[in-house]
């Protein structure tokens, strides 16, 4: 059983950065695609970006590009998401999210969360204005 933590999250002021890292252990981590959602309070869970296994390819969402950055360190089981200029919108519970890369559809959705089997707890980032 895959399991995921996230770790990171905090209270910055708008226009800060912080870092989310999502270790993964029980599987090999480069046979997994991987995704970072979040939740604003009252709102449906929404995809903010996603990585491929080996690292290549890069998706996300059009309200965080050009801010927000997903890479991976395969050596150490883990993801991150490194976010800056940060807004008060981007208030939300982040959760990262993976996909096992073998059969896997994430290359035509990787914004879909049906595409991801296994889920983190999530990690509160909250900006103030």
């Amino acid at each position: 059983q895959m399991q995921s933590v996230e770790s990171g999250g905090g209270l910055v002021q708008a226009g800060g950065s912080l870092r989310l890292s999502c270790a993964v252990s029980g599987r090999t981590f480069s046979n997994y695609h991987m995704g970072w959602f979040r939740q604003p309070p009252g709102k449906e869970r929404e995809f903010v970006g996603g990585i491929e296994g080996s690292g290549g390819t890069t998706s996300y969402a059009d309200s965080v590009k050009g801010r927000f950055t997903v890479s991976r360190d395969n050596a150490k089981s883990t993801v991150y998401l490194q976010m800056n200029n940060l807004k008060p919108e981007d208030t939300a519970v982040y959760y990262c999210a993976a996909d096992f890369a073998y059969g896997s559809n994430w290359h035509s959705g990787p914004s879909r969360p049906s595409v991801y089997t296994y889920w983190g707890q999530g990690t509160q980032v909250t900006v103030s204005s």
